[in-house]
């Protein structure tokens, strides 16, 4: 059973959809978050999880503060389980949006974001990767802003994003199978 970490609701069971989602680990979520409370772009900050699954990424960044979080995922399996989690957890500021990654990214930002998480299947394409990440960087109605981090977690058989023109990676992290990479504006 996967379970939200720490914070407000700490403890608390999460619904999994039954196919087609990886769960990030309750072990890697604990060691990603205590990485970010070094950043600080978690306490009241904005939060968008794509390919959210069971929504436990930005779920977790809502118990520990995040003031804003939109969990994007388009199976319908995640989005009943996101819109379950987030009823029965309470937490205000989540919203759940059925939409591919490509697609929402490509879409419009509103306000900028502190943090981006985005953990697709293993099995997406680099190409795919790309075209979700590259939006995130435009100059018109941006996506980050100077202190954002973006955490894109992958197979430690997949290579190294590719991050677009105006963004770098500045850490990464291997967890037994899954390697989370952070990066930043430049």
């Amino acid at each position: 059973m996967s379970r939200i970490v720490a914070g407000s609701v700490g403890g608390a069971p999460l619904r999994v959809p039954s196919s087609g989602t990886r769960p990030t680990s309750e072990r890697v979520r604990e060691a990603l978050f205590s990485k970010l409370e070094t950043y600080q772009v978690l306490q009241g900050g904005r939060v968008v999880d794509l390919c959210a699954g069971s929504g436990a990424l930005g779920l977790e960044a809502a118990s520990r503060g995040a003031s804003e979080v939109a969990l994007v995922d388009y199976a319908r399996g995640a989005v009943k389980a996101c819109q379950d989690n987030v009823r029965r957890l309470g937490l205000r500021g989540v919203r759940v949006v059925m939409a591919k990654a490509q697609a929402y990214t490509a879409g419009p930002a509103g306000s900028p974001v502190d943090l981006v998480f985005f953990d697709p299947p293993y099995d997406m394409s680099e190409a795919s990767v790309s075209e979700v990440l590259a939006p995130l960087v435009r100059s018109q109605d941006p996506w980050l802003q100077p202190h954002s981090v973006v955490v894109v977690e992958r197979s430690t058989r997949s290579p190294e994003p590719t991050w677009p023109a105006g963004m770098h990676s500045f850490t990464d992290k291997k967890y037994g199978e899954t390697r989370l990479w952070f990066a930043e504006l430049d």
